[in-house]
């Protein structure tokens, strides 16, 4: 895989479903990461559980939930995100949920492609314990 990361300024540059792409499968990944490492081994329970993170209801949860901590560039970020015109419609999501959600991954995308990876984490972490705690998850 490449190491290709961008200043601030190219990301910036960057149209935010480009962001939000990146973001998606980002999270994706570190939820599936957390959740296998938790010693779920069933399949099936694995996705389901995923689920419950990755979908848009569930990431616009976070975002608002973290809004206090983001910083006016990470802010610029997701508002940028939600403003992006999708063309799509969710299937199964409000669309309020799912422009707030297409905000975080456009916030995790840009944090990831300059290279930001501790603040990255640091959010994804608060993330996962604000949704197991907001769904009454002992620890997964």
């Amino acid at each position: 895989m490449e190491d290709k990361k961008y200043n601030i300024k190219d990301a910036k540059m960057l149209p935010p479903l480009v962001l939000a792409y990146i973001g998606d499968s980002g999270f994706e990944l570190f939820i599936r990461e957390k959740l296998v490492s938790s010693g779920i081994r069933n399949v099936h329970k694995l996705h389901v559980h995923a689920i419950t993170y990755v979908r848009a209801k569930s990431q616009s949860f976070m975002v608002h939930e973290l809004a206090d901590i983001l910083t006016p560039d990470e802010q610029e970020i997701v508002r940028r995100g939600r403003n992006a015109n999708t063309h799509t419609h969710p299937k199964n999501a409000d669309i309020t949920d799912y422009r707030y959600a297409t905000g975080f991954e456009c916030l995790i995308g840009y944090l990831y492609l300059t290279n930001q990876t501790e603040r990255m984490y640091h959010i994804l972490e608060r993330s996962y314990e604000l949704m197991n705690k907001e769904k009454g998850f002992n620890e997964y």
